[in-house]
């Protein structure tokens, strides 16, 4: 590799993990503050009354909360902490799973998705929204047809000391969010450099062309999809700072920004969060397939929604590359 290339790679690297750091950084800071004074709590409170209404045990509401404000592994140390009282089936742990996998760090990602040029609002609540829809359908249909009634053991959670345990002190956290922060530095300068080789190799573009039957339905452009695909495998923090960083170079339509952004805040690191609902009991087919059906129909729904001639697509079209889309 010659200094020119590295130096691009260097400098584009930088600058996407700036950007995503500081959105992220002061974001996490009054997360965790939050959680320290028990405010995490408070909302895991208030959402007990609707977790009974969902079918589901009232700790749920907790467990639920904190990964909304946290992130999923958040989630599980609250599930762990409660493992000596928490009686689930099957389609109880599915139906939260999903939940989590819909709606998780939401304050953080959503503050990502923002600068990258989509309503932080209207995506935060459909990740919301269409988490406790898909949650209640879940476990209401289940319980009517008696399916996945089998009951999930917590005990081992309960005998994980790295899980059973409340928000870190102060020290630790900082070290564990500098850990997290050099992670996303080292993910982004690989995606920066793996894109570029399967540009040059034009794997890129036979890639767009397998795709092009889902881009259709659900309204893409082309060329974000290499993009979009990234951030559903690995994350939406890579897959936004990628956007972020390609939006600014290749001028991405309003449209193309909300569809991209809306599919991300509904799916994302596929492979990882999913390992991680699965490993608490879930069901593969309602934690993975059906939910990636589930978004594929609403990014569908959306697309057609924001056609040009339509109401939404006309508002969208109206504005400038530079500033947020606004939802309807």
């Amino acid at each position: 590799m010659s200094l020119a290339y590295l130096n691009t790679i260097r400098q584009r690297s930088t600058r996407m993990f700036l950007t995503i750091t500081r959105i992220m950084v002061p974001v996490m800071v009054v997360v965790y503050v939050a959680d320290r004074l028990g405010l995490v709590r408070l909302a895991g409170e208030a959402l007990t009354p609707a977790m009974a209404m969902l079918g589901l045990p009232p700790q749920v509401g907790l467990i639920w909360a904190t990964t909304v404000l946290t992130n999923i592994y958040g989630g599980m140390a609250s599930m762990a902490a409660l493992s000596d009282s928490l009686q689930m089936n099957v389609a109880q742990v599915s139906a939260l799973g999903a939940m989590m996998l819909f709606a998780h760090n939401v304050p953080t990602e959503q503050s990502v998705v923002r600068k990258a040029g989509a309503s932080a609002l209207f995506t935060g609540a459909l990740r919301l929204t269409v988490g406790i829809v898909y949650g209640a359908a879940v476990a209401w249909i289940c319980q009517a047809m008696g399916w996945l009634q089998d009951p999930v053991s917590f005990a081992w959670m309960g005998q994980d000391t790295a899980l059973n345990q409340g928000p870190p002190d102060l020290l630790p956290w900082l070290i564990s969010t500098a850990r997290s922060l050099l992670l996303v530095l080292g993910v982004i300068v690989c995606m920066v450099i793996l894109l570029d080789i399967l540009e040059r190799l034009k794997i890129t573009r036979l890639v767009t062309r397998l795709l092009t039957p889902i881009l259709r339905l659900s309204g893409l452009e082309e060329r974000a999809a290499p993009l979009t695909t990234v951030g559903v495998l690995l994350g939406l923090a890579y897959g936004g700072a990628l956007i972020i960083d390609a939006a600014e170079r290749e001028n991405y339509s309003p449209r193309t920004r909300l569809l991209a952004l809306s599919w991300l805040s509904l799916c994302h690191a596929l492979i990882e969060d999913t390992i991680l609902i699965l490993a608490l009991g879930a069901d593969i087919w309602i934690i993975l397939v059906l939910r990636g059906l589930v978004t594929l129909g609403i990014l569908a729904a959306i697309a057609a929604l924001t056609q040009p001639h339509t109401w939404w697509g006309k508002r969208l079209a109206a504005q400038t590359d530079t500033r947020p889309v606004a939802p309807a």
